[in-house]
């Protein structure tokens, strides 16, 4: 058996009735000479020390708790317990004792009753029903203690005292004698109060917690509580209950059953959470009755509130009414948060009529009003109940989002209001975006969508969100690449690179957030992103952000390309060669020079994932443009390798070569450039999304790239991102593409980098039509009467 299964503490009961920790160890059982029996034996962890040596007396009783806890008495006033790691272990050692005892190892206590001739209560006959408790009277609250305190190590008798309690009628006597204490400034007695109380919640009996919590009695339990001894002053929680925390209505409650519920379960949810102490390995379980019993009252309260559609019906009038002031619109919309996290106590079925019923009233059409609301507290109140929508039914936001389509413009969509509330976050560190991001993360997850007989949701919404929300969610990464006004109208074919790229740290989260969302999409979303990327030239845009002087955000982008490649797509690999984009990527691999850090890392991982798979497009590309500047990096030897592979495959394409008939060498391996196009027609009019996806219609061409909303507008006002410096050279030629080598070092200092970027090289368009090259064409630049279609076109 293994020693994590054996692992236990060993715990001592003081004189203070408290649990010390005496050490960690691995028990065994074993036959100890010196104390003639089985024994059980405990070496410390550390030095192998014995920390216990206790033989298994035959009329012990011993006490299985929890699972994992055996407890016994060694003797007078000696209690002692093993508190194991591993359930197993605990099975094992407690089948060891029961074996030694002769008891079926099914039960949890080996005797009935703890021998002891000291205490009266323990010699009781077995078939005694109940505890005798002292009468209650001021004189006897040390000896009501000590009993109170004395059961809680045997179920049995904690069992037989709370039927004592219930039977008497004793809690309310101890809380007269309570108000007696306190009158009287007996603070003695309080104190023992104080155990009492506290020990009885230990009890942990559903009908004692009745009483306890009533009207009658509840104020008077949290005083009992106030008088810790561990205390130097008392707590005052009943002034905090009483005159402090106030409850709001934000529409009058007339069911007083309801409003007496939704008092009784703040109070007792203060007393677990406030009041009692944190409890120890020992009694964890002691008070799970009381977990239960918040539980059930919140459950009682959703479904009281759930059947009052006449309360309900109100609150959604009033929270999307424009007359309702802001505080009053807060109230409302605190109430439904709590609402819905009281929710989640519900069972399935019931949440799921719960969640009905709420749709039905129109909580999304709500939402989608006070989610664009300038105060904070309502907006981020607002997404929480939103997330619990999107968690509990993505398809049920998804449906209301496509109907909403049909009615409204795209800009207040509620998809496209979430996204512009994650752009527009103005929280330094974007918890909110981050927040929102993942819920859209739910919407667009095609793991979570439904395909019936009559409706694929996959295709439908996916379509909706590529024609209705991406350039929407893009927009900021658009505007942040884009060239500048003054280069607007240069062609593709131009080496100018004057970029912005963000600086701003929260416009670099941002952006950093977006691209996670995008990488996403290439990885689940095949066609629609595909498109995308390539109507776009969206992958160039991204490179740009490799330029940034924060890394994460290099790293997002080289992640979205890594993505890309990831997925070893030919007409992926043949937008990346005829754009050049490798050209960035190697910018920014020679500028980071010879630091070894997780930029360096990615960029070779993403190399070395290209020779390992062997794409043979993609090594043809890199070695015949890049490898004189990358062939001195030698401490690794992926682009050593890239050139073996490339040497290997044109070996063969030789060898396959001679082996033709000369008659049709000079035919076999050309292609006619129309030939080409066909194929690409071709597969834009295929369907070769996963069954059931539908193909999505190409961007509208008059969308403008810089065309965002206008809150993304506001948004980069406030913040300002400095615009990057353009003192790369318009004209400056990349180092990475020429035949000079790189330096010895295996870098390229800044001087002599790569000019990242953001313009395809001569001959490719975005989409990759492929022109013949001229071989004047640097001088035809300037004259020739054919313009290229522009970035982006």
């Amino acid at each position: 058996m293994s020693d994590t299964r054996r692992r236990v503490k060993v715990y001592t009961l003081n004189e203070d009735r408290q649990w010390d920790d005496r050490g960690t160890g691995h028990v065994s059982s074993s036959y100890v000479e010196r104390l003639k029996g089985m024994s059980l034996l405990v070496r410390a962890e550390s030095d192998g020390s014995l920390l216990l040596e206790s033989k298994i007396n035959p009329n012990t009783a011993y006490q299985k708790q929890q699972d994992t806890l055996i407890v016994w008495s060694e003797a007078e006033n000696y209690d002692l317990a093993l508190s194991f790691q591993e359930k197993a272990g605990c099975d094992e050692i407690w089948e060891k004792i029961c074996q030694v005892q002769g008891k079926d190892p099914s039960v949890e206590v080996t005797q009935d009753l703890i021998e002891s001739e000291e205490e009266h209560i323990e010699e009781m006959p077995e078939t005694s029903p109940l505890i005798d408790l002292p009468t209650c009277e001021l004189n006897k609250l040390e000896e009501i203690a000590d009993l109170v305190t004395s059961v809680l190590s045997s179920p049995i008798r904690r069992e037989k005292l709370a039927l004592a309690l219930e039977n008497e009628g004793y809690i309310k006597k101890l809380l007269q004698l309570f108000q007696v204490c306190e009158n009287l400034e007996n603070t003695e007695g309080l104190h023992h109060l104080y155990e009492i109380i506290r020990g009885i919640l230990f009890l942990n009996k559903a009908t004692l917690f009745e009483v306890m919590f009533s009207d009658e009695c509840i104020m008077d339990v949290v005083g009992c509580l106030e008088y810790d001894p561990s205390l130097a002053q008392p707590k005052r929680h009943r002034e905090f209950l009483t005159k402090t925390a106030k409850f709001k209505e934000v529409i009058p409650i007339t069911d007083s059953e309801l409003r007496q519920k939704i008092h009784q379960t703040y109070r007792v949810q203060y007393i677990q959470d406030i009041i009692l102490p944190t409890p120890s390995v020992f009694e964890e379980n002691f008070l799970s009755t009381l977990t239960s019993f918040i539980f059930f009252n919140k459950v009682e309260i959703v479904s009281m509130l759930q059947e009052d559609e006449k309360f309900l019906s109100e609150v959604f009038a009033q929270l999307t009414d424009e007359a309702t002031d802001d505080d009053k619109r807060c109230e409302l919309v605190n109430f439904f948060k709590e609402f819905c996290a009281f929710s989640q106590t519900l069972q399935p079925q019931n949440r799921d009529a719960f969640f009905k019923t709420l749709a039905k009233l129109g909580i999304l059409p709500a939402l989608e009003i006070v989610m664009g609301m300038d105060d904070l507290q309502v907006r981020s109140a607002a997404t929480d109940i939103f997330s619990y929508l999107v968690e509990f039914s993505p398809s049920m936001v998804r449906e209301f989002v496509m109907q909403e389509a049909q009615q409204s413009d795209d800009d207040i969509l509620l998809i496209n209001v979430v996204i512009e509330q994650m752009i527009c976050d103005t929280d330094p560190e974007l918890g909110g975006a981050v927040q929102l991001m993942g819920l859209l993360r739910t919407l667009i997850d095609p793991e979570n969508m439904l395909a019936t007989a009559n409706k694929t949701e996959k295709s439908e919404f996916l379509n909706f969100f590529y024609n209705h929300c991406m350039h929407v969610l893009t927009a900021p990464l658009l505007a942040n690449t884009a060239q500048e006004k003054g280069e607007k109208d240069a062609v593709v074919g131009s080496t100018k690179s004057n970029t912005i790229c963000p600086d701003n740290y929260q416009t670099a989260q941002l952006l950093a957030l977006i691209l996670e969302l995008l990488t996403f999409c290439v990885e689940h979303h095949t066609y629609h992103i595909k498109n995308y990327i390539m109507n776009k030239d969206l992958l160039r845009r991204v490179l740009v952000l490799m330029n940034s002087k924060h890394t994460f955000l290099a790293l997002c982008a080289l992640r979205f390309m890594r993505r890309i490649i990831g997925l070893k797509d030919e007409f992926y690999n043949r937008y990346i060669t005829k754009g050049n984009l490798f050209e960035p990527v190697i910018n920014a691999l020679l500028d980071n020079g010879t630091r070894y850090n997780l930029l360096n890392s990615a960029v070779i991982e993403l190399f070395e994932f290209i020779r390992v798979e062997d794409i043979k497009s993609l090594i043809a590309h890199i070695v015949e443009n890049f490898y004189n500047a990358l062939e001195s990096i030698e401490y690794v030897q992926t682009f050593k390798g890239l050139k073996t592979k490339y040497e290997q495959e044109k070996d063969r394409q030789t060898q396959k070569l001679n082996s033709v008939p000369s008659i049709l060498r000079s035919n076999r391996f050309r292609r006619d450039a129309r030939a080409l196009e066909e194929d690409e027609e071709m597969w834009f009019n295929e369907d070769e999304e996963e069954e059931g996806e539908a193909v999505v219609p190409p961007v509208e061409k008059s969308k403008q790239e810089d065309d965002f909303p206008d809150s993304y507008e506001k948004f980069m006002e406030t913040k300002k991102a400095s615009a990057a410096n353009g003192a790369n050279g318009a004209n400056s030629k990349s180092v990475a593409a020429q035949t000079s080598p790189a330096s010895s070092n295996g870098s390229s200092s800044k001087s002599t980098a790569l000019a990242p970027a953001v313009t395809a090289p001569k001959g490719s368009l975005v989409g990759l039509v492929d022109y013949p090259d001229d071989e004047d064409d640097d001088e035809e630049e300037e004259t020739s009467p054919r313009k290229r279609p522009r970035l982006g076109s």
